[in-house]
């Protein structure tokens, strides 16, 4: 049950990546397609997402009553980025991939494959558990900018015109099918033979898959000497969020940035095709944690 679960959440993922993939192959898409896709995304459609997002799925509320969660899905990512900043001088990772490779450990597709994967395993009433999980992910990706100004809206409860936030909400929307279509078109011009499992894309499963689950292990001991107010929603939510695949807009921004579009797209593809082993492994452990 858990891995037909898992196997639907990623399908339309795989499928758009396919589609991508063949209108590239036909040259439907002009080779400048794919530099104006991320452009589009990047400056246009990801901020209007953000934005929408922090408004829809939180409240002042929820925020309160579930703040003390942040500090140990905080420190959970800090401790990350020191592995992961340890892994690139120990593994001697070469310039160009060094981002990507903290990015891919660390960060993961909370909002595409986090959210609707946490509803089909626990339900909506597992939604404010995920929330907190979700905030600590988007801060760590974007840090500033939209989502900063989000929560001042949400904080102040300054209301958004409805014909804004549906306006918002059509463009933000665009975001998950052309990152995912972006990442087609990138394989199929490198071709399907740039899928591989070098040293530094293993690296990255290993930490995106076996070390970020258990910095969240010992993030949900070190709650149970502290305070111990975990639900078993939150060690089951912060689990499988713990695990998700590397956020899927992770090859457009390295392209902003002018690094291994190649790299990005490969551990991208290839943690999301793992994805559908690793979380069966992560429910069956559930019960020892």
């Amino acid at each position: 049950m858990i891995f037909i679960t898992s196997l639907k959440s990623i399908f339309g993922i795989i499928f758009i990546i396919l589609l991508g993939y063949i209108l590239r192959e036909k040259r439907w898409f002009h080779d400048s397609f794919s530099e104006n896709i991320s452009k589009l995304i990047t400056n246009v459609a990801l901020p209007s997402s953000i934005f929408i997002s922090v408004l829809k799925y939180l409240t002042p509320e929820i925020l309160v009553s579930l703040s003390n969660r942040l500090i140990y899905t905080f420190l959970s990512f800090i401790i990350g980025y020191v592995v992961s900043v340890i892994m690139v001088k120990l593994f001697k990772i070469r310039q160009g991939r060094r981002g990507i490779f903290i990015n891919g450990i660390v960060n993961a597709n909370t909002i595409f494959i986090g959210l609707p994967l946490n509803i089909s395993l626990f339900g909506e009433e597992s939604l404010p558990y995920y929330l907190m999980y979700y905030i600590t992910n988007t801060v760590s990706i974007w840090t500033l900018g939209a989502f900063l100004v989000a929560l001042i809206f949400l904080s102040f409860e300054i209301s958004v015109p409805d014909f804004i936030e549906s306006t918002f909400s059509y463009i933000g929307n665009i975001v998950t099918p052309l990152s995912l279509m972006y990442i087609g078109i990138v394989l199929a011009d490198a071709g399907l033979s740039s899928i591989r499992f070098d040293r530094d894309t293993v690296l990255v499963l290993v930490g995106r898959f076996i070390f970020s689950p258990i910095i969240m292990v010992l993030m949900i001991w070190m709650s149970g000497f502290i305070s111990g107010n975990f639900t078993d929603m939150d060690k089951k939510t912060f689990m499988v969020q713990s695990a998700v695949p590397i956020f899927a807009v992770l090859p457009i921004l390295v392209n902003e940035a002018g690094g291994d579009v190649k790299y990005a797209t490969n551990i991208v593809a290839t943690s999301t095709m793992f994805f559908v082993i690793v979380i069966p492994i992560i429910m069956t452990c559930l019960k020892w944690i």
